[in-house]
Formats: structure tokens, C-alpha cells, sequence
């Protein structure tokens, strides 16, 4: 049987590439080249049905990330049997201010359930633990410098259908640590083949915009000063309700 992969949608890629040209500028101009290449795209490949926890609508999986630089090549990372990039789509943003793009996609281990990866130019560069039983899954918020001290926060949904929890991981030196968690919230329902909501900035304020657990309300949350602050943005919980949101539209 012919497998059928998802479509994936692109994030973000023009932002990376714009900053590609510009190291590519610099090599054309003999100064000096950047350590390792540039991301400016990135990819699953490898459909499989070897994890068939199908929350995402199907029971396809992925096997590999494709990683596409500014060069012109691209580099193939494939997991090993025990493990499937459950996700959506990679998610391309500059983790550590260098200028140039890391790749946070999620991966789901046959025993110990999904867990948050960041991938560089060569590959994995760390992980937050998995979340410990098969079919356990998380669901990525975003990442941004959410209480502005000039590191990066990402934040993922932890289980969305069970735990309904927001969890904060800081991205610092290469390492991801756990910051803080709020309960009560989600951003995916079993069989949806995205995720809703995201991160804003409206007003100077990055948010991080979900729906209340049982999905009745809107919400907003943003991290300052070492606690969560949450702001109930409405009832329509549809994407478009979200996208508006997302948009700053009231």
C-alpha cells in the first residue's frame, strides 16, 4: 500500500533566507565564512505508519528532517526505528541571536511518548525529556524572549488532551531547562491536522494565545516578572477566532 504523506506547511523560511543572502554577500566579498552552513528551510521526509498514534488525523509519521542551506545542499537526519517526527511541520527561529536559524519539531519515541527537539546546522542539538508513555504527545506553542532578559523561551502544550498543560522551557548555550508550567489550557484536538494559536506581540508584549481546557474561551498568556499572566480574549475558540488573535484584531 502506497503510504501518503501530510502537507506540511512552510514557517517563517523568508526571514532565514534574506539572512542567508547576506553570509552569501560576505563570502562573495572575501571575508570571513560562517562556522557551519545556514538553514534556510526545513522538511519531514520518511513517511512511515510505524507509530500509529494518528492524533494528528492519520496514522502517517515522518522518519527524517530534511535540512536545506543557503549553499545549495541540504543534509538528511533519519531517527532510529524506535523514534517518528510527530508533528506538523519543523519551526524555523533564531533560538540563540546569531542571526542564523535553529529548528524545534517534536519527536515520539514507541515507548516513552513525544518529546521537544531543537536541530542546528549538524544536526540535534538537545531535547526536553519525553513526556514517559507511548502515545503521550505535546504540542508546540512557539518561541520568543517572553520576559525579556535576552534568552529564549519555548513553549509547548503538554499532552493537549490530558494534561492540558502550557510548559516553558529556556533555550541558553546550547541547553534546554524547564522554566515553568500552567495548567489548564490547550491547543489541539485529537484528529486535527494543525495546532492552533501561537505566539504574538501586540503592544510591545509577546503572548502566548491558546484556548481554555474545555476550549470555551480564548485566551492570552504572557510570562513577566517570574509568574503567568492570563487574559481571557473572548469565547470563539474557531481558527478564525484564533486568527484574529493571532492578528492583534480585537
Amino acid at each position: 500500500m502506497r503510504i501518503r504523506a501530510r502537507r506540511l506547511p512552510a514557517r517563517g523560511w523568508h526571514r532565514f533566507v534574506r539572512r542567508a543572502l547576506q553570509v552569501l554577500c560576505l563570502v562573495m566579498g572575501g571575508q570571513s565564512v560562517a562556522a557551519e552552513p545556514v538553514i534556510i528551510a526545513a522538511s519531514y521526509a520518511g513517511p512511515t505508519t510505524r507509530y500509529a498514534h494518528a492524533v494528528l488525523g492519520d496514522a502517517i509519521e515522518h522518519t527524517t528532517l530534511v535540512l536545506h542551506y543557503a549553499d545549495g545542499t541540504e543534509r538528511r537526519f533519519s531517527l532510529p526505528d524506535d523514534l517518528v517526527f510527530e508533528d506538523t511541520a519543523p519551526r524555523l527561529i533564531d533560538l540563540d541571536f546569531d542571526g542564523a536559524a535553529e529548528v524545534i519539531a517534536v519527536e515520539s519515541s514507541q515507548t516513552e511518548g513525544a518529546r521537544l527537539a531543537v536541530y542546528g546546522a549538524e544536526g540535534r542539538i538537545t531535547s526536553t525529556p519525553h513526556i514517559g508513555t507511548r502515545f503521550r504527545w505535546l504540542a508546540p506553542v512557539g518561541a520568543a524572549d517572553l520576559d525579556g532578559d535576552g534568552v529564549m523561551e519555548i513553549a509547548y502544550v503538554d499532552r493537549p488532551h490530558l494534561a492540558k498543560t502550557l510548559r516553558l522551557w529556556r533555550y541558553e548555550n546550547g541547553r534546554l531547562s524547564e522554566l515553568a508550567a500552567l495548567p489548564g489550557v490547550t491547543n489541539h484536538r485529537i484528529g486535527e491536522a494543525d495546532i492552533a494559536g501561537g505566539i504574538r506581540t501586540c503592544a510591545g508584549v509577546a503572548e502566548m494565545i491558546v484556548a481554555s481546557a474545555n476550549w470555551s474561551r480564548l485566551v492570552s498568556v504572557s510570562y513577566l516578572n517570574g509568574g503567568f499572566i492570563t487574559k481571557i480574549l473572548g469565547d470563539d475558540t474557531s481558527r478564525p477566532g484564533f486568527a484574529r488573535a493571532m492578528a492583534c484584531a480585537p
